[in-house]
């Protein structure tokens, strides 16, 4: 996730540790706003490489983190969670990029936004067919392109 129009512009610094548990902290925060509950066993995480706008990949070590949990929320709550969430994290200095309400099983609900002074995102969704998989709400955070503390920044 590029920052900047500079791709030289210092990246933030995060031990990958501290990274996963900020994500643990904020979808638990999340989860808080909306009064509903996570399994914590049905948490994922997951660490990308940094690509670039020309599709350059650096080799100093930088990542981005996607982490998701699941809730066991039925369908009924999915449209007052994401609407919670609109209202709670707009106050808190977060720019709404995507948000629907929960209709059917085609048409879940989803909430997304992003921090406008760190581009850390966020996003609820519902998850799952209804079919032959409960539907679940997810609750994900994606962080910006970060750096290891201490590794030197490669340029381009």
């Amino acid at each position: 996730m590029s920052q900047s129009d500079n791709p030289n512009d210092p990246l933030p610094r995060m031990e990958k540790d501290a990274a996963v548990k900020w994500a643990e902290d904020y979808t638990a925060h999340m989860a808080r706003l909306t009064d509903v509950e996570l399994i914590p066993s049905t948490a994922k995480v997951h660490f990308e490489a940094c690509v670039g706008a020309n599709d350059e990949v650096a080799d100093d070590g930088r990542y981005s983190l996607f982490y998701y949990v699941r809730s066991p929320a039925p369908v009924t709550e999915h449209t007052r969670v994401v609407r919670t969430l609109r209202r709670e994290l707009l106050q808190q200095g977060y720019e709404v990029t995507s948000y629907r309400e929960f209709q059917d099983a085609y048409t879940s609900a989803i909430f997304s936004a992003r921090n406008k002074e760190n581009s850390y995102r966020v996003m609820a969704d519902t998850v799952g067919s209804g079919k032959t998989k409960p539907q679940r709400l997810s609750f994900s955070v994606r962080t910006p392109c970060m750096l290891p503390p201490g590794v030197k920044q490669q340029e381009f």
